[in-house]
């Protein structure tokens, strides 16, 4: 077994994988598995540029992360910290490469979106192999804060691509009410149509057999479908869910109120102004894709990460 740290740093969220992995057997053990809200993104699509606040939110969480990856050992060559579409889009992007190294003394990676893609689709797929209830090609969907992974594969990627709609990123650049009314949901679902057809280009997403979805809003989504009394990553993992309660679902969140949002039980605070877009992100996808259910992977880009880290001097 190889101890490795994974980070994965987006729009709205900061996460941590700490495990021991096997490439051998394919095996990642959890050791820390957590997640911090910090909305890096904020006003990043308005104004190009990591917001004051938004910079020592994520390294407050940064200098926690640091403490936890000191205890369990991990050796800085086995820690890797990779940054997604806020820093990508930043023009201060070196403010905040710059703040991270000093941290953890490892300096973020700023991917690509087809790297991303790449990342999330070893994540989701990996202890799929060998699953006779699952059709290939897999159409791997990572629905993030400010962009959106498409990704096709059997076990390997054979198309990808990243665009630039997540739940954040709509949030603010369409300010929908809350609830929503129909001009706000046209709104958004144009931006998202005009973005799947730019995916579509290169993606073929209508020949995938199984779409997999990733991602807070996708988990948040299956915990709703599931009616949790509250978050629960096991019953996540791997559930089903059918395309017609994803509507329902869909439906609700956007004609729902702030604090009906809020009072759901697997709702995090971070998410209740998000999780409108983020469902219809889903929904929008299915639909295209004619996906009559989306299966659920809580293990995605934190994930392929981590593998990447045991593996790349093996």
């Amino acid at each position: 077994m190889t101890r490795v740290a994974a980070v994965d740093c987006g729009t709205n969220s900061i996460r941590l994988l700490v495990a021991d992995a096997d490439p051998a057997t394919g095996q990642l053990v959890d050791l820390d598995r957590r997640m911090t809200i910090v909305r890096l993104g904020q006003d990043v699509d308005r104004t190009g540029r990591l917001a004051p606040e938004a910079l020592e939110r994520t390294f407050a969480a940064c200098r926690a992360y640091a403490e936890i990856i000191r205890d369990h050992g991990v050796d800085p060559a086995r820690t890797r910290f990779v940054a997604t579409s806020a820093s990508r889009d930043a023009e201060n992007r070196d403010e905040f490469v710059r703040g991270v190294l000093g941290i953890l003394g490892v300096e973020p990676e700023v991917i690509t979106g087809d790297r991303e893609a790449a990342f999330s689709f070893t994540g989701a797929t990996r202890e799929l192999t060998g699953r006779t209830d699952l059709t290939t090609p897999y159409l791997v969907v990572d629905i993030g804060g400010g962009s959106t992974e498409f990704v096709v594969g059997d076990e390997r990627v054979t198309a990808a691509r990243s665009v630039d709609i997540g739940c954040v990123r709509l949030t603010e650049r369409h300010r929908p009410g809350s609830p929503a009314t129909p001009a706000d949901i046209a709104a958004l679902r144009a931006d998202i149509d005009a973005a799947l057809d730019t995916a579509a280009a290169t993606v073929p997403l209508t020949e995938a057999r199984t779409l997999v979805g990733l991602a807070g809003s996708v988990a948040t989504v299956a915990g709703i479908a599931l009616d949790l009394p509250a978050y629960d990553s096991a019953a996540i993992h791997h559930s089903r869910i059918p395309f017609e309660r994803v509507r329902e679902i869909t439906t609700t969140l956007l004609s729902s109120t702030h604090e009906e949002r809020a009072a759901i039980p697997v709702m995090h605070p971070g998410r209740v102004d998000v999780i409108g877009a983020g469902a219809l992100i889903l929904l929008t996808i299915m639909e295209r894709t004619g996906a009559k259910e989306v299966v659920v992977s809580e293990h995605d880009i934190l994930d392929g990460i981590a593998w990447h880290a045991a593996e790349e001097r093996e």
